[in-house]
């Protein structure tokens, strides 16, 4: 059996982790055996310090990172599972090197480089998906509560992964979307700031006063509670329709959401419409002249 060596092996070298523990177990296990249990004892020492100095410094390191850029707990939650994954295989890897597991560590290297050429064409969509979630939670042109729209599509966020984003329409149906669709294309959030431009076209007859139309909805828009003053409403002639005169109003909300939007112009429009009509002033509806001549069948016009 051979005794615990402090001195430098037969070749000259300094003894590692490995060859120390496994010296010392060799005075009570066959050499083979000793070999392979101080190996792992090695591994499994190492793999514990790492992974527990990553655990105490790394992830809070990154949770104050996400913090300080304003994500919010569901989206630092799985950044963070990341973190760790991340400090599992640095863990491993490691470990590895120190218990002398190197040619195994690279015969296994090579096997997971080919896997994930293989699983990546496999799951590209996947992938890209993950990566559109990256972006998303980067970048964060939406938040959960958000009322965003996308390729004719409406609704509120309630909920963002790394894979898909959910979204429930105002009918009350729930949307499964693919985040790379959130990406590729255009996406409108009204609400993303503090103010929201609202804008409704009111169409009068050739007949009627502009100026005296323009003034009723200023004024409704000036007396309505959750317009701002500040921007001003405005108003512009904007089209000379066939059957009307469009005056399109251009008004300003606060803390827009889609329920404020739909009562605000609900409220102001209908305002303006019964001014209007205490006013005299017409909203035209679509009218065609026609013009030219019918004949009958000779039956008919004895009849």
């Amino acid at each position: 059996m051979a005794l615990l060596q402090t001195t430098p092996v037969p070749d000259g070298s300094t003894p590692d982790a490995n060859q120390v523990v496994a010296a010392f177990l060799d005075q009570f296990l066959p050499t083979v055996l000793a070999n392979a249990i101080g190996a792992l004892l090695v591994f499994l020492a190492v793999f514990a310090v790492i992974y527990g100095v990553g655990k105490a410094t790394a992830v809070p390191l990154v949770d104050r990172v996400l913090d300080a850029r304003g994500l919010e707990t569901h989206a630092r939650r799985p950044l963070i599972k990341i973190t760790s994954i991340l400090i599992v295989f640095v863990a491993i890897t490691v470990a590895f090197g120190f218990a002398g597991y190197g040619d195994f560590l690279q015969s296994l290297a090579t096997v997971a480089a080919a896997a994930t050429l293989a699983i990546g064409f496999a799951m590209q969509d996947v992938i890209a998906n993950f990566v559109a979630g990256v972006f998303i939670y980067a970048d964060r042109p939406f938040r959960i509560g958000d009322w965003i729209e996308w390729d004719g599509n409406s609704g509120i966020v309630e909920d963002i992964s790394f894979r898909v984003t959910r979204v429930r329409t105002f009918d009350n149906e729930l949307l499964t979307v693919p985040n790379s669709q959130l990406t590729d294309g255009v996406i409108k959030n009204p609400v993303a700031k503090d103010t929201l431009r609202l804008q409704f076209t009111f169409g009068i007859g050739y007949d009627d006063d502009v100026e005296k139309a323009t003034d009723i909805i200023v004024d409704e828009a000036e007396r309505h509670p959750d317009i701002l003053t500040d921007p001003a409403p405005s108003v512009r002639l904007t089209e000379l329709a066939d059957s009307y005169v469009g005056l399109r109003s251009r008004i300003w909300i606060d803390n827009p959401s889609r329920a404020d939007f739909v009562k605000i112009r609900s409220e102001y429009v209908k305002n303006v419409k019964r001014r209007f009509d205490e006013a005299g002033i017409e909203i035209p509806f679509p009218q065609r002249d026609l013009s030219g001549e019918i004949e009958l069948p000779p039956e008919l016009v004895e009849r």
